[in-house]
């Protein structure tokens, strides 16, 4: 009986420490991931998200343009959870959201694990996190803090309690990542029912996501969808294409599993161009039937990494240069920032460096201008002016026309603020006095030598911050 007690107790014993061992692999493996990656607060659709989270902390920000990332938020809890976690933790957001973005990749990688129980794959998938996913204008997983990221380990874990039965927990996990981001959510649901259907795909075709609701086109808005080019299909680069219709090929050598997956990718491209193609289903587009190429894709390379097998030799042939080359690509894209812009480090990016100013030396209920195309600037990098300055601002035009394509009530707005910038590196005083006059805008971010007319209060090289009086 004794003996029976001390076999009990070492496999327990045993279980314990290969959890400890498996955990150990993940979160040395997030750590590469991370580290591959980078990590930049403020990045691109960070503008929205952070900005809607640090409203949620501080109602008297951004007065003046919230609908900017409002209205689209009403269907997601994602700011207010990371936002109730701050104030249940109080843990500064700079430190929360960094730690939110590694329990996000964590439970990615944690999610393949289940999936594969193999590393070699979970491993591939950690080097190729950043890559781009072909016709969506997305990467696997961003360099910041997304709601995507949180609702992709919700969903590869439902499809890893969908391959065990488990049936009701993957349900649980699908409604999980439907809270903080649907769409993503629903490509879940539909490849879970891929897996879960015994034999071939019936029914599944009743799933076509058409049931939002959305407001008319207007030509404002129909201005506002053009500059997304991943809604249009016709517009696609041949190696686009590429990569869409080559994971479809490579899935069907993986078996049963892949297999099932494959008719997934084809079912859902069906929908896609469905709703892409016809003109009269135009608004459909802001759905973005695309991105189910995100799941296809953490799938298609959890399985191709199966390939390399235990081998050390082939491990180190493969992923030392492939983790070099994705950490290189990382690092060029954005050359003017710290690859891992760490929360309370000085930052190199001078309009960083000048949007700390900002939030710092102006008052909340500021209105500022700035070239509408600035993120796009040699050396800005991409950074969101709303948040990381935290004040309001005039659209722009490379990330507020998405904004706009979703939410089609702010396209009018979006074009009149739009036009009224026009010829913005040519502005004078007198410009930026109409911009006063016709919004309220009292500040101005300006990149040249010297504005007449302005008393600029912030100066490093050419960029300036001025007040409009």
């Amino acid at each position: 009986m004794s003996t029976g007690f001390e076999e009990a107790s070492r496999r327990v014993s045993t279980r314990h420490a290969e959890s400890v061992r498996h955990f150990g692999i993940l979160v040395a493996l997030t750590v590469l991931a991370l580290v591959i990656l980078g990590y930049h607060p403020g990045l691109e659709d960070d503008a929205f998200y952070l900005a809607a989270i640090k409203q949620r902390l501080n109602p008297a920000l951004f007065p003046h343009d919230a609908d900017f990332f409002r209205l689209q938020f009403q269907a997601t809890l994602f700011d207010r959870l990371i936002a109730g976690s701050v104030r249940l933790t109080h843990i500064p957001l700079e430190w929360a959201a960094l730690l939110w973005q590694f329990a996000a990749v964590l439970a990615i990688l944690a999610a393949c694990w289940r999936i594969a129980r193999q590393w070699a794959g979970v491993a591939l998938v950690a080097a190729l996190l950043s890559i781009p996913v072909a016709g969506t204008g997305i990467s696997l997983v961003d360099q910041h803090l997304h709601p995507r990221a949180l609702a992709t380990a919700g969903v590869l874990w439902a499809v890893a309690m969908t391959l065990e039965r488990r049936f009701v927990l993957a349900g649980l996990l699908l409604a999980g990542a439907a809270s903080v981001h649907a769409i993503m959510a629903s490509f879940g649901v539909s490849c879970c029912l891929f897996l879960a259907l015994p034999r071939g795909v019936p029914g599944v075709a009743l799933l076509l996501p058409l049931g939002w609701v959305f407001d008319p086109a207007t030509e404002a808005w129909r201005r506002a969808a053009a500059t997304r080019s991943f809604y249009f299909p016709l517009r696609w680069e041949w190696y686009e294409w590429v990569g869409v219709l080559a994971p479809v090929a490579l899935l069907w050598l993986f078996g049963r599993f892949g297999r099932r997956l494959a008719w997934f990718a084809i079912f859902q491209f069906v929908v896609a161009m469905a709703t892409m193609l016809p003109t009269g289903l135009e608004r459909l587009r802001p759905l973005e039937p695309m991105r189910y190429l995100q799941l296809v894709y953490l799938l298609m390379f959890l399985l191709l990494g199966g390939l390399i097998g235990k081998s050390v030799w082939r491990w180190l042939v493969v992923f030392v240069p492939l983790c070099a080359v994705m950490t290189y690509a990382q690092v060029r894209m954005y050359p003017a920032s710290p690859h891992i812009e760490c929360p309370g480090k000085a930052t190199e990016n001078r309009w960083v460096k000048a949007f700390v100013w900002v939030r710092g030396n102006t008052p909340v209920d500021s209105y500022f201008a700035l070239d509408p195309e600035y993120m796009a600037l040699p050396g800005e990098d991409f950074h969101g002016f709303r948040a990381l300055a935290e004040r309001s601002a005039l659209a722009d035009n490379l990330k507020d026309p998405g904004m706009a394509a979703r939410v089609p009530r702010l396209a009018g707005r979006w074009a009149a603020e739009s036009d009224a910038q026009r010829g913005w590196r040519n502005f004078q005083a007198a410009d930026f006095e109409r911009l006063k006059a016709e919004f309220g805008v009292d500040w101005v971010v300006v990149n040249r030598p010297s504005v007449s007319g302005l008393a600029c209060s912030y100066r490093d090289g050419d960029l300036r911050v001025c007040r409009v009086e």
